[in-house]
């Protein structure tokens, strides 16, 4: 299968080898999963900017997460939903396409990093620096803190998948549900070396980045609360912070879990099981923890059932 498509256009996706009984099932879940990360986010998004009160610099923030993951979503999950109702021979990728989803999933995972920096940012200013919160964190500020978590990786990513596409092929197997840039210079008999070491240098710059000003932020939030006999304070930080850690934390643990996985050809199907939380278990997350966070959604998610209760009540 591998010959037949040399020098064509067309890759071969392996897909996740499921029974086949299983496909059925899993085609279903993923459906709902990828509906409920579609309407939370977009919800979330919609209600933030349409009520005044949410335009707030945390809250704008948090736009671009739920963007970023409604963008890594809709890279995956239509084309692992097609891909579950098609027979193996057929499970087919164009290059061009291949090389457009891999470009896609590497900017999606290293804006998440980016914007979770940011936000980050903003909960250090936020507790502190309390009294310059408004002057620091302004429209302006929240504007330029977007642009820069988008355009950072612009670059970093476009020239990691450059690298890969300059290749030629020898290959035409993808092993793995969807495209990735391991995957294209994969499909590659040439020396890899520089690919492999831009790789490297990439994801070092990326997450030391990452989770130094992260660290850095937190320890320095966790001094001010330690010092600070304000209960108030202290409440705030641990609720504010906590989840955005515990977003972080899941983000930080799946990318090193892929990276490494990587190295070991053998693992491939942990690698997927790894990259399927990366793309639908934490866009669900995220809009569940982050949007519980404000009241207004709170309200929303919880008057259905408080009208039901109320009914049930005036009946009895």
């Amino acid at each position: 299968m591998e010959n037949s498509t040399f020098g064509k256009d067309i890759l071969i996706l392996e897909g996740f080898n499921l029974p086949s009984q299983s496909y059925i099932p899993s085609f279903i879940l993923l459906l709902i999963v990828y509906f409920f990360i579609m309407v939370s986010n977009i919800g979330l998004v919609v209600l933030i900017l349409r009520n005044s009160g949410l335009h707030q610099p945390m809250y704008l923030l948090l736009c671009n997460m739920s963007i970023n993951d409604v963008f890594g979503a809709t890279i995956i999950i239509p084309h692992v939903l097609r891909d579950l109702l098609t027979p193996d021979s057929q499970r087919v990728i164009r290059y061009t396409d291949c090389v457009v989803q891999a470009f896609c999933v590497h900017l999606h995972a290293s804006a998440s990093h980016t914007v979770l920096m940011i936000m980050a940012f903003d909960r250090y200013v936020a507790i502190c620096n309390p009294l310059r919160y408004a002057t620091i964190m302004t429209h302006r500020m929240v504007l330029v803190l977007s642009v820069w978590a988008w355009a950072i990786p612009l670059p970093l990513v476009g020239i990691l998948i450059g690298l890969s596409v300059r290749l030629s092929r020898c290959r035409g197997n993808i092993f793995h549900f969807s495209c990735n840039n391991a995957s294209l210079f994969k499909l590659s008999c040439e020396s890899v070396l520089i690919n492999n070491i831009y790789g490297l240098g990439y994801t070092v710059v990326l997450l030391g980045s990452s989770i130094g000003s992260v660290t850095l932020t937190y320890l320095r939030i966790a001094m001010v609360c330690l010092r600070s006999k304000n209960k108030t304070l202290n409440r705030k930080a641990l609720q504010t912070c906590a989840t955005h850690l515990a977003v972080y934390a899941i983000l930080l643990v799946s990318g090193f879990i892929i990276v490494i996985l990587h190295r070991f050809p053998q693992l491939v199907a942990h690698r997927k099981v790894a990259s399927v939380m990366l793309i639908v278990v934490l866009p669900a997350l995220n809009a569940l923890i982050y949007g519980l966070q404000i009241k207004e959604v709170r309200q929303r998610v919880m008057a259905p059932f408080h009208k039901s209760k109320v009914a049930s009540m005036d009946a009895k």
